[in-house]
């Protein structure tokens, strides 16, 4: 296979395109909002888009994230750039985006003397040592990129696993858990440099959106399909912190996203009682059957009136997509339905809560009959 440079006539939009698109106006990222820029800030709408445009040119100036400078930022570019070229689809990218984030923050790392850890090189500290080519072919970032997606390609069911989980198999780090915590950021940057292209189908490279149901290359998915009635906050519920998703009982619910179980129960009604084994009733209080599970970039979600005991454990991991049980309407509830909220920074509180609708929209798998 040749390691040619990305032809930018098949694969790059123009500039003009580029700005263009982030002068458009629009919703921005919630996840994003403090690490653009300040004259970026309002302006992101890559959202809009599903990496049909393709990448951004690496030789062209590129907009910023800050804390990811220009050669940063052109380096993430090439990334992705030989990702599309090796026909990988989007969600290789925003591993591989990750990856480089943690081991060298985007930066072409040459020898670093004592600091240096062992012989690692380059954008992915890829060692000559263990096969992965000569210290001047790790050095040149389409090489390195490369590598790092062909190896990718071997692992198998990469695709389905969590982004930590894709990349530990590849890179075999001594710190398997540190690639999770940059998902959120290299999503937006996937998103700013290549058209929205972490709101298509995850597996796919036709660069369609990722509909109800399919898995987005940000590794998010919808947790029911299902119409959204009562909103988050809305004035007539303004303690409400999530959107409720009118669907039947037994409808099957899944993760929205990969993470760990960190709550499962029976939550007590407003008199103390666990009774959620029969239908709740509206001024009953509580979320009956319930699940929480943590994500990567400090997300919570919360899944309530589950009308059985949920199907997963604490302190489970589970996959985007995984079923953690079914539609019901225990606790506080006037019919089947599942309540959905999500939290930031890991506050279950009420604090924490942001509106799942524009969240969900924000992650390419946009709820209700949205998209």
């Amino acid at each position: 296979m040749s390691l040619r440079r990305p032809r930018k006539a098949l694969l790059l939009v123009s500039l003009v395109v580029t700005l263009a698109l982030l002068c458009c106006g629009g919703a921005t990222t919630v996840m994003l909002l403090n690490l653009l820029g300040d004259d970026q800030q309002s302006s992101l709408n890559a959202s809009l888009g599903c990496g049909k445009g393709g990448a951004v040119d690496p030789d062209s100036k590129l907009p910023r994230i800050r804390n990811y400078g220009a050669d940063q930022m052109r380096n993430a570019a090439i990334i992705i750039n030989v990702g599309s070229d090796l026909q990988m689809p989007p969600r290789a990218w925003v591993i591989a985006v990750a990856t480089a984030m943690q081991e060298s923050r985007l930066v072409n790392l040459g020898y670093l003397g004592s600091d240096n850890d062992h012989d690692s090189l380059g954008l992915f500290q890829q060692r000559p040592s263990s096969g992965w080519g000569t210290p001047e072919q790790i050095q040149d970032p389409v090489y390195a990129s490369t590598k790092f997606y062909e190896k990718l390609k071997t692992i198998d069911g990469w695709e389905a696993m969590s982004l930590t989980r894709a990349a530990q198999a590849v890179q075999i780090s001594a710190y398997p858990d540190a690639y999770a915590k940059h998902e959120p950021v290299a999503t937006q940057i996937v998103n700013l440099l290549a058209d929205g292209a972490a709101n298509a189908v995850g597996d796919s490279v036709t660069m369609v959106c990722a509909a109800a149901g399919q898995i987005a290359a940000s590794g998010w998915t919808i947790p029911v399909k299902a119409e959204v009635g009562s909103g988050f906050r809305s004035p007539e519920r303004p303690t409400h912190q999530g959107v409720d998703l009118i669907a039947s009982r037994y409808t099957p619910i899944v993760a929205a996203a990969s993470g760990v179980v960190s709550v499962v129960k029976c939550d007590e009604d407003f008199s103390g009682r666990k009774s959620c084994n029969v239908d709740g009733y509206p001024g009953k209080g509580g979320c009956g059957w319930m699940v929480e599970i943590q994500h990567a970039g400090n997300v919570m979600t919360r899944y309530c009136h589950m009308v059985q005991r949920p199907f997963v454990r604490e302190n489970q991991t589970v996959t985007a997509g995984e079923v953690i049980g079914r539609v019901g309407t225990s606790g506080n509830s006037s019919g089947p339905h599942l309540h959905f909220e999500v939290h930031l920074n890991y506050d279950r509180s009420s604090a924490g809560a942001v509106d799942p609708v524009q969240f969900m929209r924000e992650q390419g798998s946009p709820l209700g009959g949205e998209g």
